[in-house]
């Protein structure tokens, strides 16, 4: 009896986007029109490529950065959630699938002691330059016509799954945590013993919603949540079963 949490990261684990959230390091704290305006969808991850460039321009270091990362809010609940499966490893295995980046996760989570919660983090692998200057890669290339070029949820949980069943592990059920709409994939690939726990008025709530209306609901159960508060609820309940 093992259950696997899968959580998103932005607007899931913390209450904010840790992406814009750098932004309070920039000179005056906004960035320029021309840099603003140069995103186009589907690539985020370059567009912080150039946002990361124009800190290091800008004279931002990585102590500023850290700092800044490290004020981050949780989101309600969360903190005693995290430290609930923190106190029944036995019973969860648990993975970060972010389109954050491993810098940002990994400050994060260490300023809080939340690293040893979890088993993997899959995000974009980030570093600093020998300049000072942080860099972003895409966390893999994929063939997924639904998902940012940089990034397919689906795809990385199912490798995940993959290499544990090799090595013998399986799980009784998933439960996967989100909010965005980079959620629903991963969330259409669960099977009916599964659980996704979309978060209150964000879009993956929106998205399965709108699926459920158009008569091709997704297979797995669907629990809201508004506070972490819920999701522990649940998983207590699960413990119980």
């Amino acid at each position: 009896m093992k259950f696997l949490l899968v959580f998103d990261f932005d607007h899931t684990i913390v209450d904010e986007n840790s992406d814009t959230w750098i932004v309070k390091c920039a000179p005056e704290k906004k960035l320029p029109n021309g840099l603003r305006n140069s995103y186009r969808p589907g690539h985020w991850t370059e567009y912080m490529g150039r946002v990361f460039v124009y800190l290091g321009d800008s004279g931002v270091k990585e102590d500023d950065m850290e700092r800044t990362m490290t004020t981050i809010p949780f989101t309600a609940g969360m903190v005693d959630l995290l430290c609930f499966i923190g106190e029944n490893k036995e019973l969860f295995d648990c993975i970060i699938v972010s389109d954050s980046n491993t810098v940002f996760i990994d400050w994060i989570l260490k300023a809080a002691d939340f690293h040893k919660v979890f088993d993997e983090v899959f995000t974009n692998p980030a570093a600093f330059s020998s300049t000072g200057y942080l860099t972003v890669q895409n966390f893999h290339a994929h063939h997924c016509p639904k998902c940012p070029k940089n990034l397919c949820k689906r795809e990385v949980l199912k490798e995940f799954l993959n290499k544990q069943l090799e090595r013998g592990v399986s799980y009784t059920r998933i439960v996967y945590i989100g909010d965005g709409g980079n959620d629903l994939c991963p969330v259409m690939f669960l099977k009916k013993d599964d659980v996704a726990m979309p978060r209150q008025g964000y879009t993956l709530e929106k998205k399965i919603a709108q699926l459920a209306q158009d008569l091709s609901p997704v297979e797995c159960s669907v629990l809201v949540w508004s506070s972490a508060t819920d999701i522990m609820s649940y998983l207590k309940l699960l413990i119980k079963e």
